[in-house]
């Protein structure tokens, strides 16, 4: 068996980065931009009012006039030169005019026809936006996977479109003689496929895109027939078979090239990796509990490396326990737990059952607290490290 750490860094090494493509900014969202976006232009663009009010020259002090000579608003700027003694109404984003230092807002006048007069006690500052403050023509956006806001600021940018990463297609096999899809009637033996249901929807959060392949019952025939419904996949991951019973087909499979066999954690000891025919393949454990652990630390990883992300190790986080816990044994434990809010570091409680069957623990569970392999005996209060479901 090898460590959690070196599993991993088998799995990322078989993850290569996927190629590069360009889409409309409308269909970015999500996405990895793998090549920096560089501003197109500045924003704003000109000099431009924060407030509504009136655009004059020069300092005005309480009590002096103005005359109102045009008006200036958002897409429609006063063409002329604003000179001593006149005021252009302005709005709120609006260009401006030439000649004009100061917006004084529209509370601080009275006007009387095409006049207006600074009231006692007007605010001072000027209420302009200067051109380029937000950003300069030449500014740039980082490769990154692309949030809402992302999107408005390179629309702003007069970025439309944007170099992505392609996204990965990731094929999903449970297998198993004992399996049946939702809906279905089992018979007395059998039970529900869920692992794949779970596995599909973290793929496609993380940008990925998931193909539920058929179930792969436990002849050598049916299994090459479904992995070959895999063909053109950038990832295979198959769920169960991956142990060393009679009827664990997976790791006999032909054309399937080890990288490794068995981990040193729970749940998911019987945890595989390797390429199929050249393709990047993960072998996940059949049990619910496992299965899904093992995809939030490998299979999701995988994922991002393959977008093009620097970091796809998972991201750990610390909590403080709420109980005291014995030493643990020799394979680090996952173990679900929940998390509640407290001054400064959140606090951390594993459920007492852990067993990797037990879906309706997980479905509770808002971590995994990680135990290092012969981590001695923790009391309350001690901080530890999780990551978050």
């Amino acid at each position: 068996m090898i460590s959690v750490e070196e599993a991993l860094a088998r799995c990322l090494a078989l993850a290569a980065p996927l190629s590069p493509e360009t889409v409309p900014l409308s269909q970015a969202a999500g996405r990895w931009m793998c090549a920096t976006a560089e501003a197109r232009r500045d924003q704003p663009p000109f000099p431009a009012s924060a407030m509504d009010g009136y655009a004059v020259q020069g300092d005005p002090a309480p009590g002096d006039c103005f005359a109102v000579v045009g008006e200036a608003g958002a897409g429609h700027a006063f063409a002329d030169t604003v000179g001593p003694g006149q005021a252009v109404r302005i709005f709120t984003g609006a260009p401006v005019p030439a000649g004009a230092t100061r917006v004084v807002i529209q509370e601080d006048v009275t006007r009387d026809g095409d006049r207006i007069t600074v009231k006692p006690g007007a605010d001072t500052a000027t209420h302009i936006r200067p051109l380029g403050q937000d950003f300069r023509a030449g500014d740039s956006l980082s490769p990154r996977r692309l949030r809402p806001n992302d999107l408005a600021l390179l629309a702003a940018m007069n970025v439309a479109e944007v170099t992505v990463t392609r996204r990965p297609v990731v094929a999903l096999i449970a297998t198993g003689d004992e399996l049946v899809m939702p809906g279905e009637v089992p018979a007395p033996d059998q039970i529900i496929a869920s692992n794949s249901f779970a596995l599909k929807a973290l793929v496609e959060a993380e940008g990925g895109i998931a193909r539920l392949l058929p179930i792969a019952r436990d002849t050598e025939e049916e299994l090459a027939m479904v992995l070959s419904l895999a063909k053109g996949a950038d990832l295979i991951v198959t769920i169960g078979g991956a142990s060393v019973g009679d009827h664990d087909l997976v790791g006999r499979t032909a054309g399937l090239t080890h990288s490794f066999w068995k981990i040193a954690m729970r749940p998911g000891k019987p945890l595989m990796a390797g390429r199929l025919n050249g393709t990047p393949m993960l072998g996940l454990p059949g049990n619910p509990v496992s299965a899904i652990v093992c995809g939030h630390l490998f299979l999701l990883p995988m994922v991002r490396a393959m977008l093009g992300q620097p970091d796809p190790a998972p991201q750990t986080r610390r909590a403080r326990l709420r109980v005291d816990l014995p030493a643990n044994g020799p394979r680090t434990h996952y173990m679900r737990a929940r998390l509640a809010l407290s001054d400064g570091m959140p606090e951390i409680t594993p459920f007492d059952r852990q067993d990797s069957a037990l879906l309706s623990i997980l479905g509770q569970a808002e971590a995994l607290l990680i135990r290092p392999a012969l981590d001695g005996p923790l009391g309350q209060g001690t901080p530890v490290d999780y990551l978050p479901l």
